[in-house]
């Protein structure tokens, strides 16, 4: 077989549920902050032709797409569907791997019908949490050809595939996400020492007289913005655990690699175990 395993239908409808739920809680969020600071920009600056003050109404229309957009965070709570989809869709994929690689607790000696139930019985417990806001419409939820094949394989086979295309594969995603988030976080810390700097220069020639206008209320709302996507993000707090998880995986391999039949299962419940903790503390970082 190729080695790349289709994942079953609950893993996708899962990943899809969360990865339109980020989305929409992001875009909701930039544009909760953006308004904001064109709400303040708004209030500040003076923009009338003596009839008509347009700096009062780009004031009321920014706070007003701010309201608006906090209300639909509110009401629709796009961050649920995020972060139930995303731990259904973690929970199934280290479960398909683990049934189609012969890792505890799919070891040899169980019949199809033992198996598949003990999948089901595996998948219910850990997507109980939050199933209410992920829909399963496609085809083979538990089970996918490509699973049944690689599991028929022999150890050689299945020990190959697994140690490439999931826990090398896996280290790799991780490494090059702890890369990314390090150099947004450094992105967003210049921002939020520039806006600062500014704030303090901007402030100054105010109170000297030099500046008719507070721009520094303007900068203090892409502070205030600035800092609430940085938390919101955690670019800081995702590179440590990414870097963590990347350094946990590459001594797994080299484990998996001096693993006989035997140990096999086991090795790969660790293994397993491993890529599921960096979820398990995303999840918990995030109120899941």
């Amino acid at each position: 077989m190729s080695g790349e395993l289709d994942m079953p239908g609950f893993f996708t409808d899962a990943d899809a549920a969360s990865l339109n739920g980020q989305r929409l809680y992001l875009r909701l969020n930039r544009i909760r902050l953006t308004s904001a600071i064109v709400g303040a920009a708004g209030s500040i600056v003076a923009l009338s032709d003596g009839r008509m003050d347009y700096s009062a109404i780009i004031a009321l229309a920014g706070f007003l797409v701010a309201l608006v957009a906090e209300l639909a965070l509110s009401y629709l709570q796009p961050e649920r569907d995020w972060y139930s989809g995303r731990a259904m869709a973690e929970s199934m994929k280290t479960m398909a791997w683990r049934y189609a690689v012969h890792g505890e607790p799919f070891t040899d000696g169980l019949g199809e019908d033992e198996l598949r139930g003990l999948l089901r019985s595996r998948v219910k417990q850990l997507t109980i949490k939050g199933a209410d806001r992920v829909a399963i419409g496609t085809d083979a939820p538990l089970i996918t050809e490509s699973m049944r094949e690689l599991r028929r394989s022999d150890f050689d086979t299945r020990k190959s595939i697994y140690i490439e295309h999931r826990t090398v594969s896996q280290r790799h995603w991780y490494a090059r996400k702890a890369i990314f988030n390090k150099r947004r976080a450094q992105f967003w810390r210049i921002v939020l020492v520039s806006a600062e700097v500014l704030a303090v220069v901007l402030a100054t020639l105010r109170i000297t007289g030099r500046l008719s206008i507070d721009l520094a209320g303007v900068c203090g709302a892409v502070i205030a913005a600035s800092a609430a996507w940085l938390v919101l993000k955690q670019h800081a707090q995702l590179a440590s655990a990414y870097n963590m998880t990347s350094r946990e995986l590459a001594l797994q391999e080299d484990t998996l690699l001096g693993t006989g039949e035997a140990d096999w299962p086991r090795a790969v419940a660790d293994a397993e175990k491993a890529i599921s903790r960096e979820h398990t503390m995303w999840l918990a970082g995030h109120g899941g």
